[in-house]
């Protein structure tokens, strides 16, 4: 046992010696500050991450990269007592997701909203209704704010029917919308039926293209929350994998309903087949990390 041991010993300070006859290698070692005790136990890996950084370095673009994930290369960093392995997107993948983000940018993403909603405008805004002014206020301090802080709260904005909810956050995301800023408007019971039909289909956009839309855009406004006709795939999966995201990454979200936050706990909690008090909360809980919470009773302006 002792002899092997030392046998390997011997083979690894061998194997590192002669891997530090390459000045890559040993550029590499010294850029990551790893000692040459710990360097030694990960040659063979640091070797390995040298020749792929040598072809990088002869690469024209992303069209020629020879690795099985284009764009992407292995990279090391210390990390305690060990060397851990890391994928790093090359020059030419960050330049391909820069212009996709350009691309993408001043963008609003309607989903089963009326044609009033997608021309909303904060200049159109009835500004003598009283009954308003708190809500209009938060909207006028929010978009003055955004600009220097992109990971503010949003609202959970709660009140009578037809008051003008959507409308009044719908003209803020549109206005967000020419300086830079990506939107998702979605009326919620209804997006639920579109991200079930995507299943399997060729649709215009996935299931997943979806999701990931609506959990990584700048600005995301779930319209009429409470009123969809729950199920634990719905909140669960849907919801909660969205909320999550967004509370992780400190995301804008914004959030109309019918029912104050008490009621949609309620209205969380209870599905066909069960009720689960634990998920509702867990729901309502990242809903109130991501929100101010404002009350809007008006008259009905639908009549």
């Amino acid at each position: 046992m002792v002899g092997n041991f030392k046998a390997n010993e011997s083979k690894l300070k061998s194997d590192y010696l002669e891997a530090c006859k390459d000045n890559d290698f040993k550029r590499l070692v010294a850029r990551i500050k790893a000692d040459d005790e710990l360097a030694r136990k990960y040659t063979s890996k640091l070797e390995e991450c040298v020749n792929n950084l040598k072809k990088c370095s002869k690469c024209k673009g992303l069209g020629e990269c020879p690795f099985e994930c284009p764009g992407l290369i292995l990279y090391p960093r210390v990390d305690g007592n060990m060397i851990t392995f890391e994928y790093h997107e090359c020059k030419y993948l960050k330049e391909e997701n820069e212009l996709k983000k350009k691309e993408m940018s001043s963008t609003a993403f309607y989903y089963n909203e009326p044609i009033q909603i997608k021309n909303a405008s904060m200049g159109d805004i009835d500004l003598t209704d009283k009954n308003r002014l708190q809500t209009i206020k938060w909207i006028k301090d929010f978009y003055k704010k955004y600009n220097k802080d992109k990971h503010l709260k949003g609202l959970y904005l709660h009140g009578s029917f037809g008051s003008g909810k959507t409308y009044i956050l719908a003209a803020l995301l549109n206005e967000l919308v020419k300086n830079g800023t990506t939107t998702v408007i979605m009326y919620y019971p209804q997006l639920l039926r579109t991200l079930k039909e995507s299943f399997g289909k060729n649709n215009n956009e996935s299931y997943d293209e979806m999701m990931n839309k609506f959990m990584t855009s700048d600005i995301v406004l779930f319209d009429d929350i409470g009123a969809e006709n729950l199920t634990a795939w719905s909140r669960d999966e849907v919801l909660g994998t969205i909320l999550q995201y967004r509370m992780d990454e400190s995301l804008p979200t914004f959030f109309t309903s019918n029912l104050n936050i008490e009621e949609l706990e309620s209205h969380l909690a209870e599905t066909k087949s069960s009720v689960d008090i634990v998920k509702a909360k867990r729901i309502i809980e990242r809903i109130k990390s991501l929100t101010d919470d404002i009350e809007l009773i008006s008259k009905n302006r639908r009549v």
